[in-house]
């Protein structure tokens, strides 16, 4: 008898995880495979299963950020091995999701495990920081220096808001920003009761989010006090507050990078705006080199975790409570099933 894998697919629209017998993976030349000790939920997970946001046909099997054991790897692969402990980006490809017993991803998907880190730890993060990396350099036009060294140092922002700090994707974003750009200022808007963490990831200054209807306090914060040069928005906040951009320096360059996340945002005539996603990063220069530079800024202690880690379930059985759970929102926490 062939060995088999087990596949938890949504066979249709808004239906519930089916349990799915399918053929064992092998990796192509250029792929791992990867059996997940822990899996990463995400508010794209459901908007996927319920809106079809981003699925091009049904069945699909969900789940972007796992971490776990190296099962096999592909024949031109040369940085990991069977064994090995590992965190990967999972893909939009049946596949490649996250919620199956193994999963096959291409190679730049992947890096080890900081030693230091839990399985859990390790897949909160592909994702939340694929997608910040993107909006900076694709949507800010900023250099990330881990990845192209040679352009570090070469934006002229000022000032930079990022909405929704208390994000996975925010605090990320903070975090990348103060590395690329040491001597811009950040500011950041979320709860009050998360502006101590941000402040320590490299914010220099909080708000809350009453500050994106009246904007005066973080045009305040700007040099003379003329308003942001940039906008970061990777939760939307725009599309209920579109007052946040009275923030921007009227004379300024006005750009603004908006993480797709399936709300429409109205951007005011005059404003550089640029929809992104987490995956375009590996296009950017350098960007193949997106996961191992991760993992060495984990290492060398330049990147912490953006936000505490609240495992929800474990097993496989734990994930539709738990995407209920995140579909009700989340501040300040990745929620993470352990296998």
């Amino acid at each position: 008898m062939s060995k088999t894998s087990l596949q938890y697919q949504v066979l249709k629209q808004g239906g519930p995880l089916t349990k799915v017998s399918v053929p064992y993976p092998t990796p192509g030349p250029s792929e791992i495979c990867i059996r997940p000790k822990a899996i990463a939920l995400n508010p794209l997970d459901w908007k996927r299963r319920d809106y079809g946001v981003m699925v091009e046909s049904w069945p699909v099997v969900l789940g972007i950020d796992a971490a776990g054991i190296v099962d096999s790897v592909g024949e031109s692969v040369k940085d990991v091995k069977a064994g090995d402990e590992v965190f990967s980006l999972c893909g939009l490809e049946n596949r490649k999701g996250g919620f199956q017993e193994v999963i096959t991803v291409p190679w730049y998907f992947v890096a080890k495990k900081p030693a230091s880190w839990t399985f859990e730890e390790a897949a909160s993060l592909p994702i939340c920081y694929l997608t910040p990396a993107a909006a900076i350099v694709d949507g800010l036009h900023v250099p990330l220096p881990h990845l192209d060294p040679t352009g570090a140092g070469t934006s002229s922002l000022n000032s930079i808001l990022v909405l929704g700090g208390s994000s996975s994707v925010g605090a990320s974003a903070i975090q990348l920003l103060r590395l690329a750009l040491p001597s811009t200022t950040i500011l950041t808007t979320s709860s009050a009761q998360h502006h101590a963490h941000l402040i320590s990831l490299g914010a220099d200054k909080c708000f809350e989010r009453s500050a994106q209807d009246d904007t005066s306090a973080i045009k305040a914060a700007t040099l003379n006090g003329v308003g942001v040069d940039a906008i970061l928005d990777p939760v939307s906040a725009a599309a209920s507050q579109p007052s946040i951009f009275t923030a921007f320096n009227p004379t300024g360059p006005k750009v603004y990078s908006h993480v797709l996340t399936g709300q429409n945002v109205v951007v005011p005539e005059g404003v550089k705006a640029t929809l992104v996603l987490g995956r375009q990063i590996f296009g950017a220069k350098g960007g193949m080199n997106a996961f191992p530079g991760l993992a060495s800024l984990i290492e060398t202690g330049k990147f912490k975790l953006p936000n505490k880690v609240e495992i929800v379930g474990t097993g496989f059985e734990g994930i539709e409570p738990g995407l209920e759970k995140n579909s009700k929102g989340v501040s300040g926490a990745k929620y993470v099933v352990s296998m």
